[in-house]
């Protein structure tokens, strides 16, 4: 058998630039060829390079073929390709390398029989690649169908000579090199012409059959088959189950199968059996993303080799990742050392994270002003947008940090300076339907309600009504208005706009409203209703619901338990409290919530002792536990006049924390008087008076 390919190397120390056929120990100028070609003589070419260098007819056609597409002549080589048999070729291959000759020694050790198979190969892989650049030519030349099906019989051809896969020894370098390039190249090819279902078998072919391509290029055609199954629209079908491994994960859609994909590929860059590729993090952090698992991120960005990315932008990415799964406490603590002064301590997108982050933890709030003013100061005028984000993360940051301000005088101008800076952020961006939402959240809280209501009713025009929140924003202020009746006509409408699993928020507003109004059957019918929709809704999901899913649908059926513990407890059904009470539990075993309900059930049954323990117990899991300290006020109002210093202390303590609790000023009320205080009594009964007719059914800041 022979083979050969255009060479340089025939004379490099007389001219580098002469270019040579090699083939059978014997060389030839390829321009003696090129001239015939130049005059069309195909036929004339061809005989030269049989005469010349002992070959067969395929073998030469292959070689011809392989000069007119590197001279970029493709329809040429795609006239001198079309003359190959290949199912003819095929067959002498398999002949040839199934034949074992007597194996001799050669003087440099190698076997006769081995240099036989090296010589088979060397043929073989000129047919083979004579079709693989026919692929390339009928791409060229957008004839993506053909190219795509000349492709596959490069594959199929070899699958016919190597049944068992290729081996991992000697196979010849070029053979490997044309079985790998046209791997890699099928599924594109049925990808750029459309055929989506022969790409997903392509890919599939390329990654379980045994074509032994390198590391490097078996990453490139994983992230590639990740992309397709992410980005195509095209439903793809999971593995068949004759290459599924009994006991291994199967993938049940395209973003499961496109996850693990990628995970494969990165740990190949960690464990450095391929070089590092940027896109597929940002792949894997879309795909992460949307199923809600960038918890799952953050530790594939920790375990990514070092050097790969900078740690700075590792830090802000993780950070980012930490902050989606909701673990702030880390997040912060990584952009921290990112804004440290040795580090980028300007970094304004830095920044704006690590303010967001401090304004949803009463705790950071103060050290989230700070991120945010110097995010304010480094936002050139020519990023308004961004000034306008700080200026909103100011704001919110700042309405945190007055709940934490132990002065009235401290907290009304902190209410004040974060009123001012959402209305800045608003000039800034008018089109900011979250700015609206959020101002309307701070006017609500401070009992401004007419202004409330109409950021409220502004949002939900901009939104189009599409917006849960906005609805429970619109009801929760009518409730605080007083006008029950309307805040259930807004609850009706928003559920009959609001798809079915997305209505237990609304579901558990109405129950309360109906509790307002006395109408406790009523309540209860809603409670069941809610509670059989977030049990349908767990089942439907299943397996295939995250971890934050998961914890999402045991705190809304936590809520549904406790909220129909509390009504049974108002309906003195002990029972049937204590049932419900234990439901919820279950889901959440140390909750503040929970033993705040439990004491109430104990202390309407004249079980005072176990009341207080139940209350002491629930501001041990939560010190600032509002509605505990002041019933454990009020139960120590009613031991004696020695208890009332300490009734009054935790009373103006919960008071500091929720300065517009109602209950807290009654209760501190009927402290003065017992003590004989009567003006400060009557000031605080008339405080409790006012701010009960601005009461919603829920707190406001249950959905912000």
């Amino acid at each position: 058998m022979s083979g050969g390919q255009p060479s340089g190397s025939g004379q490099p120390d007389k001219d580098p630039s002469v270019r040579q056929f090699v083939a059978n120990g014997v060389s030839m100028q390829t321009s003696e060829v090129e001239a015939k070609l130049d005059e069309g003589n195909i036929q004339e070419a061809e005989s030269a390079l049989r005469d010349g260098l002992s070959l067969n007819f395929e073998e030469a056609r292959a070689l011809l073929g392989k000069l007119e597409y590197q001279r970029g002549n493709v329809e040429g080589a795609l006239r001198v390709f079309d003359g190959i048999d290949l199912h003819a070729a095929i067959q002498r291959m398999q002949q040839s390398l199934g034949d074992k000759p007597t194996t001799t020694s050669t003087k440099k050790g190698r076997t006769r029989s081995d240099l036989g198979s090296v010589v088979s190969q060397h043929a073989t892989n000129l047919v083979l690649e004579a079709i693989y650049l026919k692929a390339k030519s009928l791409q060229k030349l957008g004839k993506l169908s053909e190219a795509a099906e000349e492709c596959k019989s490069v594959l199929d051809a070899v699958e016919k000579l190597f049944p068992d896969g290729i081996p991992d020894v000697l196979v010849e370098n070029k053979l490997q090199e044309t079985v790998s390039h046209a791997v890699e190249l099928l599924p594109e090819l049925w990808k750029q012409a459309g055929h989506y279902t022969e790409a997903m078998g392509a890919y599939r072919r390329a990654l379980l059959s045994q074509w032994n391509v390198d590391n490097d290029r078996c990453a490139r055609i994983q992230k590639a088959f990740a992309v397709f199954l992410l980005y195509s629209g095209f439903d793809v079908s999971p593995p068949s189950l004759a290459s599924q491994v009994e006991g291994s994960y199967v993938p049940k859609n395209n973003l499961e199968e496109a996850i693990l994909l990628l995970m494969i590929v990165m740990r190949k860059f960690c464990l450095g059996k391929a070089k590092w590729d940027p896109s597929v993090l940002e792949h894997l952090t879309f795909a992460l993303s949307i199923c809600n698992q960038t918890s799952v991120l953050a530790k594939q960005l920790e375990e990514a080799m070092p050097g790969a990315m900078h740690r700075i932008e590792r830090w802000k990415a993780m950070a980012l990742a930490l902050n989606g799964a909701g673990q702030n406490n880390s997040a912060i603590e990584l952009l921290r050392k990112s804004l440290h002064p040795h580090e980028e301590p300007d970094d304004i997108m830095s920044l704006l994270l690590a303010a967001k982050i401090c304004s949803e933890n009463i705790v950071f709030a103060a050290e989230g002003v700070k991120y945010a003013q110097k995010a304010i100061i480094n936002a050139l005028e020519s990023k308004p947008h961004l000034k306008g984000v700080g200026l909103r993360m100011l704001g919110l940051c700042l309405g945190k940090q007055a709940k934490n301000s132990s002065s009235d005088s401290e907290r009304s101008r902190l209410q004040s300076e974060a009123l001012k800076s959402l209305d800045s952020a608003l000039a800034l961006e008018p089109e900011n339907s979250d700015l609206t939402f959020e101002l309307g959240i701070q006017y609500a809280e401070h009992r401004n309600l007419d202004a409330a209501f109409r950021y409220a009713k502004q949002y939900l025009d901009v939104t189009g009504g599409s917006m849960i929140r906005g609805w429970r924003l619109l009801a929760l202020v009518l409730s605080a208005q007083q006008r029950i009746s309307e805040a259930e006509v807004v609850t009706d409408a928003a559920l009959d706009e609001t798809s079915k699993w997305d209505q237990g928020p609304l579901l558990r507003m109405k129950a309360k409203l109906k509790v307002s109004q006395s109408l406790h059957k009523d309540a209860i019918e809603t409670y069941r209703y809610l509670l059989a929709l977030v049990q349908a809704q767990r089942k439907t999901c299943g397996a295939l619901a995250s971890a934050p899913q998961v914890e999402d649908g045991n705190a809304n059926e936590y809520e549904v338990w406790h909220g129909l513990a509390k009504l049974y407890s108002i309906l003195s059904h002990w029972k049937d409290a204590e049932v419900c009470l234990g439901k919820a539990r279950t889901l959440k075993e140390y909750c503040p919530e929970t033993l705040h309900t439990e004491g109430v059930m104990h202390e309407k049954q004249g079980r005072i002792n176990e009341a207080l323990a139940s209350y002491i117990n629930a501001l041990l899991l939560e010190p600032k536990y509002v509605p505990c300290k002041i019933l454990i006020g009020s139960v120590l109002s009613k031991m004696g006049p020695k208890m009332l210093p300490v009734s009054r202390t935790l009373l103006s303590d919960a008071l500091r924390i929720e300065p517009t609790n109602s209950m807290a000023w009654y209760q501190l009320g009927i402290v003065h008087k017992v003590d004989g205080r009567m003006a400060d009594a009557v000031d605080c009964f008339q405080a409790a008076s006012i701010l009960e007719e601005s009461e919603p059914i829920e707190s406001f800041s249950s959905i912000s």
